[in-house]
């Protein structure tokens, strides 16, 4: 039995435990985070982000899982709007991605692993509109994507495995810098104000 197959009848836990997190999350940083546009663009951002996986999915055999655009629009989420919001599109985002796309059983290791990219890029980038940073911010949340569902992957299905999915992995983390970081910087210069809506 695949991963999908032993771990589909929680995925529809993983969306309600994902805004848990975020909830708890938003408490811990009330102070800082009071903008009610906060709320309203997590959940807008988590949309497009569930979409982007699924636009184009590329299926790797050795681990039952796939290749897919969804970090370009978690990298653009947590470069512009900063960690409270990279976190949800990231986490709470990518996770339904998985299960509407048929690949339920990714979604708790998803829910992990594109959260915290999301949250890292976030506070690499906030505020900041130069560049290097949204690349270097691009890079350690790539890196971290790649070495999580390495991790996850040599655990499950053994590190040979694992290894074949590192290349696709990789490729899919560049893509997200380029379009990333590309989107990121056309919006932050040409519309600075946007970061103020939260």
């Amino acid at each position: 039995m695949d991963l999908t197959e032993m771990l589909k009848p929680y995925g529809h836990y993983v969306l309600g435990g994902a805004v848990v997190v975020f909830l708890a999350y938003i408490w811990a940083k009330r102070k800082e985070y009071r903008a009610p546009a906060t709320i309203a663009l997590s959940a807008v951002l988590a949309a497009v982000v569930a979409i982007a996986t699924n636009v184009i999915k590329v299926p790797t055999p050795a681990t039952g899982g796939y290749i897919n655009l969804g970090d370009t629009m978690v990298m653009f989420s947590a470069m512009v709007f900063g960690p409270v919001v990279g976190v949800f599109a990231g986490g709470v985002g990518s996770a339904p991605g998985d299960i509407i796309g048929g690949y339920p059983g990714w979604a708790p290791i998803t829910l992990v692993v594109k959260g915290l990219e999301g949250l890292v890029i976030g506070y690499i980038a906030r505020r900041s509109d130069n560049v290097s940073t949204l690349v270097i911010a691009g890079i350690v949340g790539g890196m971290i994507m790649v070495s999580g569902y390495f991790a996850f992957e040599a655990y499950m299905f053994g590190v040979p495995a694992a290894l074949t999915e590192v290349p696709g992995n990789t490729v899919q983390a560049v893509t997200g810098i380029i379009v990333g970081t590309g989107l990121a910087t056309i919006i932050k210069k040409r519309y600075p104000e946007v970061t103020d809506l939260i």
